[in-house]
């Protein structure tokens, strides 16, 4: 039988320290897996480090080209995508200085509409370059210029016929004091009439700035300098006749007048108040004011007021200037209503499909 050798006592320390230096390493690594599970719990979930995001920019180029031989003109260079069109035409006048943004044109299309003003430049790119046709409107004034020009002729060349200057009728007959009592109150009406537009032109009508070309102001104070010198040569003649009717028709007509007159002006007054009052758009309502419920039955009664003040006129004055006046200024104020009660009818539908344009009866 073999004996079983005892081991010595040097292999047995190098045994025990053997073991031990297992224990020792197993031990380190217990301690230090708890040290690193506790700090990941103490500093939370862990965040990838956040991605930079370079913003970037992307600027127009508007190449503006004539109309007619479809020539370049000029490219308005970094537009940015929040710049309207009236930024483009200020842009255009640095290169161009004899343009004035007022008398630019800039179409999309040759044959297409004027472009707005407040149309975003983004709008209107397909790509980074953008093309517009360029027109020159001509000479540009201000709806406010345009109105107080307009009407502050009638005002004045009204009291040159007034007063019967000696250059205009006969001295002798322009010498007699005797003048039927509705010469005064035609000239009295006719001054009210037109001092009433100036005073809302001032401070009732709000315009947004635009311009309109000189040629139709021209136009305008054509029109209506020239009839006024028709209508006040006739009514201040010293052979003027008074109405069939006398003071009846007279009366009732004036009357008539001032109703006219009265609603307009709380319709003007109505339709300032509703655009800018910063409400939602909406169809303007009529008011506890009596004269704004024809808004019920109608919707441009501005315009309705306006013929009725001319037809008024016409019957207290009876005179052909007048009526051919009255019956001009029906047509054109039915053209303005018809295309005002179009648009409308796009945005209202609702609250404009019963109602007129601008006469009641006709629907």
């Amino acid at each position: 039988m073999h004996r079983r050798q005892k081991p010595s006592a040097a292999e047995h320390k190098r045994d025990l320290a053997a073991h031990g230096g297992a224990l020792s390493m197993s031990h380190n690594d217990t301690r230090s897996f708890f040290n690193f599970s506790q700090l990941v719990l103490s500093a939370g979930h862990l965040k990838s480090p956040p991605v930079l995001k370079h913003s970037k920019v992307t600027y127009f180029e508007v190449e503006i080209l004539d109309v007619q031989s479809k020539k370049q003109i000029c490219i308005v260079d970094k537009i940015p995508p929040s710049s309207t069109l009236l930024d483009v035409k200020h842009k255009f006048h640095k290169a161009c200085p004899q343009w004035y943004p007022s008398r630019v044109g800039l179409q999309l299309e040759r044959n297409g509409p004027y472009l707005k003003d407040s149309i975003n430049i983004q709008s209107l790119a397909v790509s980074s370059i953008i093309t517009l046709y360029f027109t020159d409107l001509g000479q540009q004034v201000g709806w406010t210029t345009f109105f107080l020009t307009e009407y502050t002729g009638p005002l004045l060349i009204y009291l040159l016929f007034y007063i019967r200057l000696s250059t205009i009728y006969d001295q002798v007959e322009s010498t007699k004091n005797f003048r039927h009592p509705v010469v005064h109150l035609a000239c009295f009406c006719h001054c009210l009439h037109y001092i009433r537009h100036l005073l809302e032109t001032l401070f009732v009508h709000k315009f947004s700035g635009g311009h309109t070309p000189l040629k139709n102001m021209i136009k305008g104070c054509a029109f209506y300098w020239g009839f006024t010198s028709w209508i006040a040569y006739y009514i201040n003649h010293p052979r003027y006749t008074p109405p069939s009717f006398g003071h009846r028709q007279v009366s009732f007509a004036a009357l008539a007048f001032l109703m006219c007159e009265a609603g307009n002006h709380f319709i003007n007054v109505t339709l300032a108040h509703q655009n800018h009052s910063g409400l939602k758009a909406c169809f303007p309502s009529p008011t506890y004011n009596p004269f704004t419920w024809l808004f019920l039955l109608v919707s441009c009664p501005n315009y309705t007021y306006e013929v009725g003040s001319w037809i008024s006129f016409t019957v207290m004055t009876q005179t052909l200037p007048v009526g051919i006046f009255a019956f001009l200024m029906v047509i054109q104020m039915s053209l303005w209503a018809q295309k005002k009660h179009k648009l409308y009818l796009k945005r209202f539908y609702p609250e404009v499909r019963r109602k007129a344009a601008m006469i009641p009866i006709i629907f």
